[in-house]
């Protein structure tokens, strides 16, 4: 008979992690007794916030949850700087806690890492929130954290499971089964015909292409050549279309030469951004003037009417949205202006940039050149701010 700590083990192989960032400590070593046993690599740091911000990594790049194991109390409060990152960029992360045994808990009477409100805490940074208060509550919270993951709004979740719990054994518990993760799903068929209409009626079509569009890069470049649309792309955004791309435009839409391209095209389809101040008026100069004619693609309802309300707002997975809109074959008479447009905007960006902020592009474009395919990470560094 298995503990709790092995059967979540198991239950993380069976939704295919192969990696766990973690610190092992007196209060979640039931969690470290299968390790051994099981495929998962296990990456150990100093911090907990350290371990969080691998974890966001991890997932930016492999496109797989990150997943955390953390102890009570300082554990927790530790890692919620980079829960909080990852719940404003949108990264999945699953951090698993755990807490004081169920009779020690809450009570105030100063056990080990005794922390009011542990799981309030976390809500505050998580798009999920779970304490299981029985073993039998574990299958399903595991699920719904890796379905949010899959077909929702990517965001940390959090499982909180009491130290008596996890050392607890357990039998006939049911294993999570990948299959039971639905693909995310395109926006309502309604919404996509009328945006594919008002893009057959445009002459001057933009892109505006976020973090939200990675997973969508091969469909987002599909249907920018198909509409002659040249695609600025934020931060987040970066890499959507290779360089050199003829329609791309890796320059930050806070540029004013950047805005006067967008403002001149006749529709604007933003794919999985924000519209919000960091990357449309990192400069505070003044607030990003929405677009007349918007179209925009979220997963999350609310955002696609956050920042500027669209002319038609398409609730759904990127790819799976955006792969609808080219079964339609919108744009088939397209005018091929869409290169020269993207050409004078990246010029006229790079001369509004000063020479210094031209060199750090520079210096980003030797790395990219001189190691193709390694992963630029940027912080707060003159290299960032320039791109």
């Amino acid at each position: 008979m298995a503990t709790l700590g092995q059967y979540l083990i198991e239950s993380l192989e069976a939704l295919g992690v192969g990696h766990v960032f973690g610190i092992p400590g007196v209060h979640n070593l039931e969690l470290y007794r299968a390790l051994p046993r099981s495929r998962i690599r296990h990456v150990t740091g100093r911090h907990e916030q350290g371990l969080g911000f691998m974890a966001d990594g991890y997932a930016r790049a492999s496109g797989r949850p990150g997943v955390c194991f953390t102890i009570t109390g300082p554990g927790l409060t530790n890692i919620a700087t980079a829960m909080g990152q990852a719940h404003q960029d949108s990264i999945p992360m699953l951090v698993v806690s755990s807490q004081n045994r169920r009779d020690e808990s809450e009570g105030g009477r100063g056990f080990l890492h005794e922390l009011p409100g542990q799981a309030l805490i976390a809500g505050e940074v998580a798009g999920f929130t779970q304490r299981i208060s029985a073993p039998a509550e574990l299958p399903a919270a595991l699920e719904e954290a890796f379905r949010l993951f899959a077909t929702a709004r990517p965001r940390p979740a959090y499982i909180e499971i009491p130290r008596d719990l996890l050392g607890s054994r357990v039998s006939g518990l049911p294993l999570p089964e990948v299959s039971s993760r639905k693909a995310a799903r395109a926006a309502p068929a309604e919404a996509v015909a009328a945006a594919v209409a008002v893009l057959n009626g445009a002459r001057r079509t933009a892109i505006l292409a976020g973090g939200g569009a990675i997973g969508a890069a091969a469909e987002v470049r599909s249907v920018a050549e198909r509409l002659d649309a040249p695609v600025v792309m934020t931060v987040n955004g970066r890499g959507i279309l290779p360089p050199g791309h003829p329609l791309a435009v890796p320059f930050s839409p806070s540029l004013a030469p950047v805005r006067a391209l967008i403002a001149a095209a006749d529709v604007v389809l933003a794919i999985g951004t924000e519209l919000g101040p960091t990357d449309y008026d990192m400069y505070g100069l003044r607030p990003f003037p929405p677009p007349a004619r918007l179209l925009r693609i979220d997963i999350d309802a609310a955002q696609t009417r956050r920042n500027a309300v669209p002319l038609v707002a398409l609730t759904g997975d990127a790819r799976a949205t955006l792969a609808a809109i080219l079964e339609a074959e919108p744009g088939a008479a397209r005018r091929r202006s869409g290169p020269a447009r993207a050409a004078a905007g990246c010029a006229r960006a790079s001369a509004a940039l000063t020479r210094a902020m031209r060199a750090q592009i520079g210096f980003l474009e030797v790395i990219r050149e001189s190691v193709p395919g390694a992963l630029l990470v940027g912080d707060s560094t003159q290299p960032v701010y320039a791109g």
